[in-house]
């Protein structure tokens, strides 16, 4: 008797062993020898940085089901190439992770591929002839949608409706600046809307008016809630289509999963995220469509949803879509002059900015989250919205007591002193967005002042220095998606037109950049177990780049993308 027992359990687990990898089963399980399996793909003869601390760089890596099964050098992991085995000889290129952009707005960002597109645009006729452009394509009465403007680009001045009035007799126009907190409408809009010389401002919200009173055309933040019920609500088909466009750029540039954010804009419905989440995450999973993987997160207002939600069915859906958080609006920014700060705009002596969510309202609300153990993010740009977060976060904490709870602040843009070492000393996450730097260094000087703009602005060197996790992202459509574009950002702080580095004691290494663009992005998500590093076990996503030479990457930053593989499959090109 003792030896059948003895001898069901040696096969129940050997048979253990050899099918561990087949699934999606605990770390330390998948780190065992895996006697007998062949890999189906085997990368070698490369330099990979692996983003794990306990072996940074191997040559060679074996993937097996689109997991990573060993990571080393070639003649460790040989034994597992059998007669079904594809081997990828990478002769010599660098290879890292899949970047994950830890703040995007997806399907917003597809959309605007198709709409009114204003980036970059650095003259004011320019402005109008594109959309006198989109006006010839038009049909009358339906809506002229887009964005991206930044009226930094020629000079300051802000865009009113009758620039573009003349052209837009017929058709309704609101065109988003490129920070998402101010859009511009044309009269047609503004009568559709009822928004007239006698409304007064909603709270976290401006209406800009002309010498007159008379609004005209701006509206900031939450004054954007007046106009956004009166667009069309985009079509099922139009968002699913915009999604795949937004996929298919995410993998040219390396991006193999995002934090995504929603089409949730300050003043837009909340219901956005969740209709995407079944009308097109959830369609594109069923069919096998989805190329990318998504962390998703909410307005704070829908918690009770999403706790519902998770408690229903986990965090994970399937491999490709998880459930993240809430988020939440401290203040707007600095380019719509409503981040908030402690001292006034240059110029403005009235001018501190806005605070958009009442903090008694939001500390509730923040407090519930916690309490059922969501995950919590809020944007905060200004130094006063940075510290109002920091305060609240501490309350909170103080309140429910210490865990593992990951709270983020999103862009913390402008700190004032002491807030670098709170958000060590608190675990908070700072998800950051280099590129935004390339259009404020300008901007920030004129708004705040040189000593102001240099002593608090994107602190990313002092941050890591104070035990803070940064996670970097693009805040697509705000600017690009391009994570290689971001590191090198982060490596230089040269702005456009700018010989010389913007505060250069800020500046990042590169290892602490791809290191904020993958395993710590995938910390700030709760998904480090499987995602952020080529390390056993974790997902086979990663990216070759068309460098060969680590120390020319170290030193320059330049490098472009190959090919991009999920789970082990080559998704680009």
């Amino acid at each position: 008797m003792n030896r059948a027992i003895i001898f069901s359990a040696t096969i129940i687990v050997a048979l253990s062993i050899c099918l561990i990898p087949l699934f999606n089963l605990p770390q330390q399980w998948l780190n065992l020898e895996s006697r007998g399996l062949m890999a189906d793909l085997i990368v070698k003869n490369g330099v990979i940085f692996t983003s794990d601390a306990s072996l940074p760089f191997a040559d060679s890596m074996a993937v097996l089901n689109g997991r990573i099964l060993r990571v080393g050098n070639y003649s460790a992991l040989k034994d597992l190439a059998g007669d079904k085995t594809r081997e990828l000889d990478l002769e010599g290129k660098v290879v890292v992770p899949g970047f994950i952009d830890s703040h995007v707005h997806l399907i917003w960002g597809g959309l605007q591929m198709k709409r009114v597109e204003l980036h970059g645009v650095d003259r004011k006729d320019e402005f109008v002839r594109r959309v006198k452009e989109a006006v010839r394509n038009s049909k009358e009465d339906t809506w002229l949608l887009g964005g991206g403007w930044n009226n930094d680009l020629w000079g300051g001045e802000l865009p009113v409706a009758y620039w573009i009035d003349d052209i837009t007799p017929y058709n309704p126009v609101w065109l988003i600046r490129m920070d998402g907190h101010m859009g511009l409408a044309n009269s047609v809009a503004l009568k559709l809307a009822g928004i007239h010389n006698l409304l007064e401002d909603p709270n976290g919200g401006t209406i800009l008016r002309s010498a007159h009173g008379e609004p005209n055309g701006l509206l900031i933040d939450a004054a954007m809630k007046l106009i956004l019920p009166w667009i069309p609500e985009v079509s099922v088909d139009e968002r699913r289509e915009a999604f795949l466009g937004a996929t298919n750029l995410a993998l040219r540039r390396g991006v193999t999963s995002v934090v995504d954010f929603g089409r949730y804009l300050p003043g837009a419905s909340v219901e956005h995220s969740w209709e995407d989440l079944s009308d097109v995450y959830q369609w594109a999973d069923s069919l096998g469509k989805m190329r990318i993987r998504l962390c998703l997160f909410f307005s704070i207002e829908t918690r009770s949803r999403l706790f519902e939600l998770i408690t229903k069915t986990g965090r994970a859906l399937s491999d490709w879509i998880y459930l993240g958080g809430v988020k939440a609006f401290a203040d707007g920014s600095l380019g719509s002059s409503s981040a908030l700060f402690y001292e006034t705009y240059i110029g403005e002596p009235q001018n501190f900015g806005l605070q958009v969510t009442d903090i008694k309202s939001l500390f509730n609300m923040t407090l519930e989250s916690d309490k059922v153990g969501l995950q919590v993010a809020i944007h905060a740009i200004g130094d006063k919205a940075n510290d109002m977060i920091l305060d609240m976060y501490e309350s909170v904490v103080s309140t429910t007591g210490k865990r593992d709870r990951r709270f983020r602040i999103e862009h913390a843009q402008h700190l004032a002193p002491g807030a670098v070492f709170r958000f060590g000393e608190h675990g908070i996450i700072a998800s950051v967005q280099p590129d935004h730097l390339l259009d404020d260094a300008d901007s920030a000087t004129k708004k705040l002042g040189v000593d102001r703009a240099q002593k608090g602005s994107y602190k990313f060197r002092s941050l890591l220095a104070s035990n803070t996790r940064l996670a970097l992202g693009s805040d697509w459509p705000v600017t690009n998606i391009n994570p290689l574009g971001s590191i090198r950002t982060a490596m230089k702080r040269i702005p456009p037109g700018w010989e010389n580095a913007w505060v250069p004691s800020e500046r990042l290494s590169l290892k602490d950049a791809i290191i904020a663009h993958t395993i710590s992005a995938a910390y700030a998500c709760f998904l480090d177990d499987d995602l952020g590093s080529l390390s056993s076990g974790k997902f086979a996503d990663f990216v070759i780049l068309s460098t060969n030479s680590w120390d020319d990457f170290e030193v320059e930053g330049y490098a472009s993308v190959e090919a991009t593989y999920v789970a082990g499959s080559q998704a680009y090109p």
